[in-house]
């Protein structure tokens, strides 16, 4: 089987469907590229299916990159065979590639090698060959078979189908036990379910593998892999039977091999193979945890936006006051201020209201940390009062916004960047507020895993935690279209075919020049070549351009299509778009060419009934309780309305409103069983809970979305207890650039 023919069957597509993509991808274009606007070459496949070719591809790359290596070294010894060149061409899994290396591995001194110098290879062949047993001419003594031995475990050991067996039973039949360090804490953990804890390492979720390993690495646990040794041992005995001559035999010469084989496992190949499964176990865990962070990444990203509105955004604060940025509707900076509603109540509402006149301010954005709810009820008291007082003035809407990541926002480069003059604490503030107008294009500047939203994101891999994070901003962003003339550059340098060099040059063209009036203006951008623009033009948008179709999702190679449906139905191009009515009576098969098919036509026509159309939801602000503020003020049997904030293997989080999000746990989020969160929740998600347990002293909310759940029965024992927020870490002071007068920057 090819490596395509492989590579098809692994992501459950046709190979000509495998190596369509390959010749895209080994052509430059990107994964969203390829799936959006190259259907017809690949059969219309979607870019998990793609994504999943590449990353197939990338393996098989690297395995084949390993295969050379190692036949030139084995070449090199004067070793290769005829019959392991073949073994080795034709495997395609890393591990079984590893154990046909292994007898050919430089090896430092081992006691095989010491047992050879002396002379013990003789006796050592004799006893495999079940020949005449005779060291120097005489009757070998005990310690000479320890010798030979010796070198028997290592050549067992080396044997690619014993090495397999073995590492095949650590992974099948292997138990993950744990108890507790010496000397035992003296102190209450997270990790006493598992002081005296063991279970199947085949069946072990990936959040508790990863929970034991934390403990593990806390020096709180210890941790092992265990396997019946002597049925691992029989089966290396029944392996040993179809190569080795003295295991048909009985007498001496398998009494040594069966002891040979023996230590072999337990000097050799069991610490090895525990490593090695240990390792895939951890790997297996690391890439289910990624998933969960990947799948609520893209939830939390695809949010709902508020859209071009004015927002008056508010970082709460109680010694230091609140800071205030206004934001006109597409996201520019206004102004700021600092107001104390806890110390000054009336001067306060005085500046929130003239600012909301002032500003024609459509929303106020609250940040959702210290003092959140308690600012989020000053707002909507002030509001109701000038309501009252002047009915002309419309009511803007007030919504708590999560500020996870946004005091890492403000200290990046990024933010000073953007806004140099600016102390970080407007910079939080602005973030807030560009959080509601827009989630996707405020959080692309922030590292993903700063956000919230990921389950031991600290314990798994880095390298393959970025890679997939950055994979799913990629997909949320291309998914959703970038407008050209007000993106950020780390906002167009996700955009498929610009790297962060032509985002920047992008941004300073802009900067120089003024606003994009075409798609084509960015040939003018220096280093921006054919195939970027290629690549990137159908997900960058211009509102308001003079060719309509440069503000939808229209690739500029299809213009000309366009241009003969709009003659064809005798209208205008600037009619057409847009037209509902028009699209539909176009029908698509006269179009079809060499160079456009079926698929891409059937896109077109559906921009052109809605050209640029945003895929995310319209936006409903989550309607938390005005009496429930604070933790204290839950009670069991309270029915709320809440948000999830994060879904993990063992439930959702759920913000209701207070400091503390509470928890769902897995046995408590529906009528019918569920085996996997995600599968009923979803990152952002609104949802009508029940408190049933409240435990004040440590913090802890339970939840649950049962029709009839049971009021006092928190989660199960053992459960992972309800995370709580983790209040801003910006130290506010009255510095910060503001001044007296709460109106003199506004």
């Amino acid at each position: 089987m090819t490596i395509i023919e492989r590579t098809a069957a692994e992501a459950a597509v046709l190979p000509a469907q495998a190596l369509a993509v390959k010749k895209l991808l080994d052509d430059g274009c990107t994964v969203p590229f390829i799936a959006r606007y190259r259907k017809e070459a690949h059969g219309n496949l979607d870019e998990v299916k793609i994504a999943k070719i590449q990353e197939r591809l990338v393996y098989y790359g690297e395995l084949e990159e390993r295969k050379a290596s190692i036949l030139k070294s084995i070449d090199e010894q004067g070793k290769l065979t005829d019959e392991l060149k073949a073994q080795i061409e034709e495997c395609f899994v890393k591990s079984r590639l590893e154990d046909l290396y292994q007898p050919y591995k430089p090896k430092r001194r081992t006691r095989a090698q010491v047992a050879k110098e002396k002379g013990y290879e003789p006796l050592a062949d004799a006893i495999w060959n079940a020949e005449v047993l005779l060291h120097d001419g005489n009757a070998p003594t005990a310690e000479d078979f320890q010798f030979a031995r010796d070198i028997l475990a290592e050549r067992i050991a080396d044997i690619a189908d014993i090495r397999g067996a073995v590492r095949l039973a650590y992974s099948k039949n292997g138990i993950v036990r744990s108890e507790v360090a010496s000397p035992k804490p003296t102190e209450p953990t997270k990790f006493e379910q598992y002081y005296d804890f063991s279970e199947p390492v085949a069946a072990i979720p990936s959040h508790r593998y990863l929970a034991i390993r934390r403990g593990q690495a806390e020096k709180v646990l210890w941790v092992r892999l265990e396997v019946d040794a002597d049925s691992v041992i029989d089966r290396m005995i029944e392996i040993l039977s179809g190569i080795v001559p003295a295991c048909v035999t009985s007498g001496e010469a398998r009494s040594q091999i069966e002891l040979a084989a023996r230590d072999a496992f337990k000097r050799l190949l069991s610490p090895s193979c525990e490593i090695d499964v240990t390792v895939e176990k951890k790997a297996e865990a690391d890439r289910a945890a990624v998933e969960v962070f990947a799948e609520n990444l893209r939830h939390l990203l695809l949010a709902s936006p508020l859209g071009e509105k004015a927002v008056l955004a508010i970082d709460p604060g109680v010694r230091t006051g609140c800071k205030v940025a206004v934001l006109d509707a597409t996201g520019k900076y206004l102004g700021k201020t600092v107001i104390f509603p806890m110390q000054n109540p009336l001067e306060a509402a005085k500046a929130v209201a003239m600012i909301v006149a002032k500003y024609h301010i459509d929303a106020v954005a609250v940040g959702n940390g210290t003092a959140g709810r308690e600012t989020e009820g000053f707002v909507r008291d002030t509001l109701r009062k000038l309501r009252a007082q002047h009915p002309e003035i419309p009511t803007p809407m007030v919504v708590s916004v999560s500020e996870q990541g946004a005091s890492i926002y403000s200290a990046s480069e990024i933010a000073r960047r953007e806004f140099p003059d600016l102390d970080l604490t407007v910079r939080g503030a602005i973030s807030i507020g560009r959080r509601l107008q827009d989630p996707l294009a405020e959080l692309v500047k922030i590292d993903p895993k700063s956000i919230g939203v990921g389950q031991y994101q600290h314990d798994v891999s880095q390298t393959l935690l970025a890679a997939k994070l950055d994979e799913v901003v990629i997909s949320c962003v291309n998914g959703v279209g970038v407008e050209l003339n007000t993106a950020s550059a780390p906002l167009l340098e996700r955009v498929s075919g610009l790297s962060p060099t032509l985002a920047k040059a992008i941004v300073e063209w802009r900067e120089k020049n003024g606003k994009f009036t075409s798609r084509k203006d960015l040939l003018k951008v220096k280093g921006l070549g054919e195939k970027a623009f290629e690549q990137c033009a159908g997900f960058l948008r211009i509102r308001g351009a003079a060719n309509p179709l440069d503000s939808s999702a229209v690739h500029p190679e299809s213009y000309s299509v366009v241009e003969q449906m709009a003659s064809d139905v005798g209208m205008e191009l600037s009619s057409l778009v847009g037209n509902s009515a028009a699209a539909a009576k176009i029908d698509v098969r006269k179009y079809v060419s060499p160079s456009i098919g079926e698929p891409t036509l059937r896109d077109i026509v559906a921009e052109l009934a809605k050209p640029g159309r945003d895929p995310r939801d319209a936006f409903e602000p989550p309607a938390f309780r005005e009496d429930v503020m604070k933790i204290e003020d839950v009670r069991e049997g309270m029915k709320l309305e809440g948000v999830v904030t994060n879904v993990t293997a063992f439930g959702a989080f759920v913000d209701i409103g207070v400091h503390q999000d509470g928890l769902i746990h897995l046995s408590e989020l529906s009528d019918s069983f569920v085996s996997d969160p995600s599968s009923v929740v979803k990152t952002g998600d609104k949802m009508k809970v029940t408190v049933i347990g409240v435990d004040l002293a440590r913090g802890r909310i339970s939840l649950s979305a049962k029709s009839n759940p049971v009021i006092g029965g928190a989660a199960s024992p053992g459960a992972p207890a309800a995370r709580q927020q983790r209040s801003k870490q910006t130290s506010f002071g009255r510095s910060g650039g503001f001044v007296c007068n709460p109106f003199a920057n506004l």
